[in-house]
């Protein structure tokens, strides 16, 4: 199919000024590019989680999966080892993934699955109006923490690096063009890819102010130097005043779980007939 509506009519109803209308769009401009390469979006698998960020399912004409709350990864995984030739990207909630969903990232990471994890990362729980995250920062008021969180952030890249992500990569909301690039290497790298992507929330956390003046490109590092993407990764905003740098910071090639499960299995006609098979006898 060729030509499709990209963006459903499905009626949108984030916030004015969420920052999710930019992935949206990113994502849109992804997926055009890839139909005039020639690449069926037939072939593309969205699978969301529960958040507003899970409501792009809606809002994107392509193949997708609502999963439940921090089970995007466990979905996708089932997709992408019952279909190898199928490219799927997750998107997910800093509350869905850092929260309920942490256990299949890490392990996600680990078996280096070949499949693009996209964290809509607001730092605060956007549906159910204001409750802290695992990211948010220390003294953040919500309604769950009225005097403020105690807790400082745990560091996204920083866990992904240690659990054998091999494309590990941070962008920001406010600069499409850059993250336009991560999320379209991300999807073309093979392995885990992983973009944080810092979002805003216009209602519950309306953090530009605070981002625009830190963040910075990664001009000058190698991704390819696994210590010293660890050692950038490391400059985080544990005190609210260190810079927040945007770019890919690991990328590195190793064998992925899917290709080893294709070698050890089956075929991939009996693969077919093997799902064929378990959908027919749930019928």
């Amino acid at each position: 199919m060729t030509g499709r509506p990209i963006i459903t009519d499905i009626q949108n109803t984030w916030c004015p000024g969420c920052g999710n209308f930019s992935i949206q769009h990113t994502l849109k401009n992804i997926l055009a590019d890839m139909e005039k390469e020639g690449r069926s979006l037939d072939d593309v698998v969205l699978v969301s989680g529960i958040g507003c960020h899970a409501k792009i399912a809606d809002y994107l004409n392509i193949n997708s999966f609502y999963s439940l709350h921090g089970r995007t990864i466990p979905v996708a995984t089932g997709i992408k080892l019952a279909n190898p030739r199928l490219t799927v990207i997750c998107c997910c909630g800093d509350g869905d993934c850092y929260a309920e969903g942490l256990d299949h990232l890490l392990f996600a990471a680990k078996r280096n699955l070949d499949i693009t994890v996209m964290v809509h990362n607001n730092r605060v729980y956007g549906l159910t109006t204001g409750q802290y995250t695992p990211t948010s920062p220390l003294g953040f008021r919500g309604k769950s923490t009225p005097m403020g969180t105690e807790e400082f952030p745990f560091n996204p890249l920083e866990l992904m690096l240690a659990s054998g992500a091999t494309y590990v990569a941070r962008g920001y909301t406010k600069k499409m063009d850059q993250l336009k690039g991560l999320i379209r290497e991300g999807i073309d790298h093979h392995g885990f890819s992983f973009i944080d992507v810092l979002q805003i929330c216009a209602t519950f956390f309306p953090a530009a102010d605070y981002y625009t003046p830190r963040v910075y490109d990664l001009a000058d590092h190698d991704p390819a130097q696994f210590m010293a993407a660890c050692t950038r990764a490391r400059e985080w905003d544990y005190n609210g005043d260190a810079k927040i740098p945007l770019g890919v910071f690991y990328r590195a090639r190793f064998p992925t779980f899917d290709d080893r499960m294709a070698q050890i299995e089956m075929g991939q006609d009996q693969r077919d007939a093997a799902v064929r098979g378990i959908m027919s006898s749930r019928e």
